[in-house]
Parts: C-alpha cells; structure tokens; sequence
C-alpha cells in the first residue's frame, strides 16, 4: 500500500535557453533525461516518487510507469499549481495522484505555496536534485530547512542547478559529479534507504 512505501522526492527539469545563462550553459540535457529514467527504474518499485510537475520530467516518469507493472497510484504522487492550469502536459492524465494546490496572486507566490505543500507535508527518506534552474535551488534549500537529516543528492553531472548545489554546499562524492553510469549509481545510493537496511 502507498502509505507503507517510503517516499522519494524528485527536483528536476531542463534548462531553457531563454532564461539565465549560468544554468542553460552547463546543462547536459542527455544526462537530465537519462538521469530521470534511472532514478525511476531504480526507486519505483520499491518506494513512491514525488515532484512538482514539470513539462519536461513528467513524460520520462510516465515511460517507465508505463514499462513496469505498477499501480501508479501508490507509486507517484505529482504536484501541480493551479496557476498552470492551462499548460500542464497531456502525460499529466496518466498519474492518477495528483495534488493541485491553488493559484495565487501571481506565479511566484503560486509555486512558492506548491513547493511548501509538496516538501513539507510528506515524510521523506531522500531528496535528489537533477539538472534544473532557480526552482530546483528553491525547493533544495526548503528540503534542507525542513528535512535537515534526510540524505539528499545533487547530480552534478547533469548540470545546471545541480552542479551548482554540487559544488555550493561542499559535496565530496565524486560520483555525483563524474558518474553518468546512473542505474548503477542510484542503485548504489538508494541501497537501504527505499528498503530499510
């Protein structure tokens, strides 16, 4: 059942090139998206995924829901401001955990209220970061503030907002930077968290 599994929270997305250089420029958008899929693979069978939705994220996820004989419902949950209402992805009707926070005056104050939803409503074992921009810095700085025990891991080598949080706070598993190998690394970092060892 879905309260018994562990949970997991997901920060990604892909960099645009229309918005801040420092993250679009170190972006590997392979390795983002290859990222996501390991993660996926590696962590949905055995725990419940949880992120804000993404238009770029959300279909990687649904690839690999749909490749394993899961009940989505108690392996995914996805967050969604209704401010974006308008925009979310078709892959959007698939995931059949959905939690719509409400839209607010504007669009930060609207992703402000999902992410303080979403991060500190749930009770999580870990937290990783994959590529991304000013909402993945955002939402690791609200996952350190309020799951100050909670492992968590920024990915590096995908870039962006990861590389960042890499290097920012002082991270010193290489891996995270030089490993593009990522079954096996998520499999290695998750090994005991998501089952209890």
């Amino acid at each position: 059942m879905a309260s018994k599994l562990k949970k997991i929270f997901l920060s990604a997305s892909i960099p645009l090139a229309d918005r801040d250089p420092k993250y679009f420029d170190t972006a590997d958008n392979t390795a983002i998206r290859d990222a996501v899929i390991a993660l996926a693979r590696i962590v949905l069978p055995k725990a419940e995924l949880i992120w804000g939705g993404h238009p770029s994220i959300t279909p990687l996820i649904k690839l690999v829901l749909e490749k394993q004989q899961l009940k989505v419902e108690d392996h995914v949950t996805l967050y969604q401001s209704n401010f974006f209402a308008e925009f979310f992805p078709p892959e959007n009707e698939y995931v059949e955990k959905i939690i719509r926070t409400d839209a607010l005056d504007d669009k930060a104050s609207s992703l402000q209220l999902m992410r303080k939803e979403m991060i500190t409503k749930n009770d999580f074992c870990a937290a990783i970061f994959i590529g991304g921009m000013e909402g993945v810095e955002d939402e690791y700085k609200l996952f350190r503030e309020t799951h100050p025990y909670v492992p968590v891991f920024p990915i590096a080598s995908t870039g962006a907002a990861s590389k960042i949080l890499y290097f920012k706070d002082k991270f010193d598993d290489e891996r995270l930077l030089r490993d593009f190998c990522y079954l096996p690394l998520f499999d290695e970092l998750f090994q005991g968290i998501v089952d209890g060892k």
